[in-house]
């Protein structure tokens, strides 16, 4: 990766007592949160609690009804578009390219911050989107239409888009939606290495508890539009948060892979013991610590 960059430490993010709804609805209610900088938070609850709409709020997609949200300790709607632009980017839930456009045009379009109107294409900028395809292992799509990838291939190009664009902090809104479960290991294995070899601080919403909590340095569990525990997945991951954000019963062990905590529901035919201690329900197999760690 030759582009230079600057860390995303140096950027803080923050909502401040925000208010969001849509008309006279509100869905998130007086929310204070700070994203941790040069780290991967993800977001997490149940449908309909807020996650998409405060997401669309920290990219200024949405403005609050109340509060704040704060990008380096300015308030964000009132910073210039295009220099929001050069900090942070968002990757929406469903984007939609052009009809046949090609890969490399398509990644091209990140570089728009950061060019004057009716400039040329300059050399970094070329070098920025050719970084962009080689960081996301995609250099061998760039002329093919986007239209003819796969699912995780374009999931790839939209990150290759949002790299061009050279933003410090990234924002991901379901990311794995609609990928099999080998493309949401990959797109997210993406993001960890992005993470840790260029610094960027990564905030996504995740609908799968278990790849939150094996992917994430910092959850944000959110419940009807307020945050009812925030921290590393290993210290809030308790049977009691899930069955608080969730409304389930379950019992949460140690994945024997990654050794995150991981989730398992208990529903209501597969209780063996109600009553039994939450154990692993894996054999000790330490010899696998670590070796397939997402």
């Amino acid at each position: 990766m030759t582009a230079s960059r600057t860390p995303s430490a140096t950027h803080t993010l923050a909502a401040q007592a925000v208010t969001l709804g849509y008309g006279d609805r509100t869905i998130v209610d007086r929310l204070d949160l700070d994203v941790p900088p040069g780290l991967i938070t993800a977001i997490v609850g149940a449908n309909g609690c807020g996650k998409s709409t405060l997401l669309r709020a920290l990219a200024r997609l949405i403005a609050p009804a109340a509060g704040q949200v704060v990008l380096d300790g300015k308030a964000l709607h009132s910073r210039p578009s295009k220099e929001v632009a050069r900090t942070l980017g968002l990757l929406p839930q469903s984007p939609v390219a052009p009809e046949g456009i090609a890969v490399a045009d398509l990644v091209g379009r990140g570089r728009h911050p950061h060019q004057k109107l009716l400039a040329s294409w300059s050399e970094r900028d070329y070098a920025v989107v050719a970084d962009a395809l080689s960081a996301t292992g995609i250099e061998d799509l760039a002329d093919r239409s986007v239209d003819e990838l796969s699912g995780g291939q374009r999931q790839r190009v939209w990150i290759a888009m949002a790299l061009a664009q050279e933003t410090d902090i990234l924002l991901l809104d379901e990311p794995t939606t609609f990928l099999d479960v080998a493309h949401q290991v990959e797109v997210l294995d993406l993001l960890t290495d992005l993470n840790r070899e260029r610094g960027t601080t990564i905030v996504m919403v995740l609908h799968d508890m278990n790849l939150a909590a094996r992917y994430a340095d910092h959850l944000f569990a959110l419940r009807a539009g307020r945050v009812v525990a925030s921290g590393a997945p290993g210290d809030i991951m308790t049977a009691d948060l899930i069955r608080e954000v969730f409304e389930l019963d379950s019992l949460v062990v140690t994945d024997p892979v990654s050794g995150a905590p991981i989730v398992l529901p208990r529903g209501r035919h597969h209780v063996a013991s109600p009553d039994a201690a939450p154990r692993s329900p894996f054999p000790a197999a330490p010899i696998l610590t670590g070796v397939l760690d997402g």
